[in-house]
């Protein structure tokens, strides 16, 4: 059987998204209420929106699509695993020669890091951004966007 491609896995929404109630276990982490567990291509339609120049981070895509589904919360594990597998995407599309793909490189980690599990690790994600007139510095070992609240766009 082969290898599904990323841009399969962005679109196989396995029956996503949906709200659950937090059980006992969960509501140590993420307390009360309800957990939306968003579909790959709701994660990476919020990334594709992201203009030249602003940024977001994994917990302002959370908060919008809790908003969207009326959750008290976005799934932290899924939506940051769809921001990878979106990322994936947008690269094998690039590489085939698309040219509108998911900014990937703006979408950051919490405090403004740079995902180094994106295609082409920091040093690329580097690159693109400093492009974009961010400046990359450097935080022990991860590589933070300095300034990047400033940069965030509001969803």
């Amino acid at each position: 059987m082969p290898k599904k491609s990323w841009s399969e896995k962005l679109k196989a929404d396995k029956g996503l998204p949906k709200v659950e109630e937090i059980t006992d276990k969960m509501s140590k982490r993420w307390g009360e209420g309800t957990v939306v567990i968003p579909a790959p291509m709701e994660v990476n339609e919020i990334m594709r929106k992201v203009p030249e120049g602003k940024l977001v981070t994994i917990n302002e895509i959370r908060v919008a699509l809790a908003k969207k589904h009326g959750a008290t919360i976005g799934c932290p594990l899924t939506t940051g695993i769809f921001a990878w597998v979106a990322a994936n995407a947008a690269e094998e599309e690039r590489q085939k020669g698309e040219k509108d793909i998911t900014p990937y490189w703006r979408t950051l980690k919490t405090g403004g890091v740079i995902n180094p599990k994106y295609p082409g690790g920091v040093e690329a994600q580097k690159k693109l951004l400093e492009k974009e007139n961010h400046n990359v510095i450097q935080k022990g070992k991860k590589h933070v966007v300095a300034g990047y609240k400033k940069s965030l766009v509001m969803l």
